[in-house]
């Protein structure tokens, strides 16, 4: 059953017509007082669908005070809130407050629908099955490994992949966030469309709304031809924004609209446009402390963070890196039509030494170089050849070993990345370009270290 709360007569009975047409039980209620009645006497309530005000005032205190009070008598039943665009801001508060999610009137009956099954297949779902997901390595093979580390990400993956909710994948770089918003949308009912991936930290916001969105002809002074925007592209599948982190305030501006309703409209046209997409999004960034410091809106946050999945750097789940390397080597020479090479113990040993500031994609690109310049060699019949720590010492970056590192037993995590980091910029002469590429981190990433570590 879903409640839904509105002292406009009009509006329940239109989303009561909408609701029943869809096969949804709907109880009504035109105040605060009768909806608190309706969640103590009826147990089959699994959804609210509520309004924010309910008088003359506008400040959308009934509503949060309503939504708090049935967060404590039942704080399993989601709650999504109605608000008008000029009071999105009420809309904020309430997620704060536990609120699911928001639409804004007038709404979309398609993606107030969405919305509504989205949020009870969350609530109602169980974990299915094993936790288990084959994620895929870019575009060569399939990672069928699964690590140890990461058992509660794959667990959430399953379970929200197939709805339609946004996802906010947060780690370091190199952590391997794109291939879980790709096992999203492998897992998902949108599987059979396209997966579109953008990197919002490549693109100026000159161009934001071109690319995004598409423009016509003649549109600006270099638009020669109509050009479509990715979420055109989209459309029917997935779009992966990677580096949200990295959008001016302008552009994030641009994004919410289509993020909110998937409406958008094309440079150069004044018709509005709808798609049909799931959005994931990643970043580096710490965006809580982005919102604190008015640096992230903090509507388009909460648009974006539904779910949160949060990769832990490889530092602190080192025993993944047996299955990893494992992994790679096998990848690597199947790729170059290579005999199967395997590391030694004393080669796992040494890589569990090392910080991997660039995380998964520093150790593959470190197995890779080693199996392709190691030199030949002969091994005993029926041996199979190995990789030693010295095959890994000579062509790992001289940023992560040992010898440049503190090695004080009061040494923090901290000051080993910080020394890491500043022994590389100084090898490199202050190239940055270089120096990222080293350490297997993107430029972004880097000036962030250099700001947090005052170099």
């Amino acid at each position: 059953m879903i409640l839904v709360v509105d002292d406009d007569k009009s509006i329940r009975l239109s989303l009561k017509l909408v609701l029943e047409r869809n096969g949804y039980e709907v109880a009504l209620a035109d105040s605060p007082k009768a909806a608190m009645q309706v969640i103590w006497d009826e147990p089959a309530v699994e959804l609210v669908l509520m309004d924010m005000n309910y008088s003359r005032a506008t400040d959308g205190e009934e509503g949060l005070t309503l939504l708090k009070q049935i967060k404590v008598f039942r704080p399993d039943v989601p709650c999504i809130l109605m608000t008008a665009w000029g009071t999105i801001d009420l809309a904020v508060q309430g997620m704060r407050a536990g609120a699911f999610d928001f639409i804004t009137k007038p709404w979309d009956n398609g993606v107030l629908l969405e919305r509504i099954e989205t949020a009870r297949s969350l609530s109602n779902s169980p974990l299915k099955g094993e936790n288990s997901l084959p994620l895929r390595e870019g575009r060569g093979g399939s990672l069928g490994v699964r690590l140890p580390s990461l058992s509660n990400i794959y667990s959430t993956v399953t379970r929200v992949a197939p709805t339609n909710a946004p996802v906010l994948i947060t780690g370091e770089s190199g952590t391997g966030k794109e291939l879980i918003a790709e096992a999203i949308h492998r897992q998902s009912r949108r599987a059979g469309g396209p997966f579109v991936k953008v990197n919002l930290g490549g693109i100026s916001t000159s161009l934001f709304e071109s690319e995004m969105f598409g423009h016509k002809k003649g549109s600006f002074t270099d638009a020669t031809s109509d050009r479509v925007g990715r979420f055109e592209l989209a459309k029917g599948g997935t779009i992966f924004l990677d580096e949200i982190g990295e959008l001016s305030l302008s552009s994030q501006v641009k994004l919410l609209r289509v993020l909110q309703d998937q409406t958008y409209e094309v440079l150069g046209d004044s018709h509005t446009r709808r798609t049909d997409v799931r959005v994931v999004c990643a970043t580096n960034a710490d965006l809580r402390k982005m919102v604190e410091d008015h640096t992230f809106r903090e509507d388009r946050f909460y648009r974006i963070n539904i779910i949160n999945l949060h990769l832990p750097p490889l530092r602190e789940r080192r025993e993944d890196i047996p299955l990893l390397v494992d992994h790679f080597l096998r990848l690597t020479c199947a790729a170059n039509k290579l005999p199967l090479i395997s590391a030694s113990s004393e080669a796992i040993g040494y890589f569990q030494t090392l910080p991997f500031l660039g995380n998964i994609r520093e150790l593959k690109n470190i197995v890779e170089r080693a199996l392709l310049m190691r030199p030949p060699s002969v091994s005993l019949e029926g041996e199979e050849p190995l990789l030693t720590a010295a095959d890994f010492q000579a062509l790992s970056p001289r940023s992560v070993c040992p010898s440049v590192l503190p090695t004080t037993p009061s040494a923090t995590l901290s000051s080993l990345e910080r020394s890491a980091v500043a022994a590389c910029i100084a090898r490199h002469n202050g190239n940055l370009s270089l120096v990222a590429k080293e350490l297997g981190i993107s430029r972004g990433a880097l000036y962030r270290k250099i700001e947090k570590y005052g170099l």
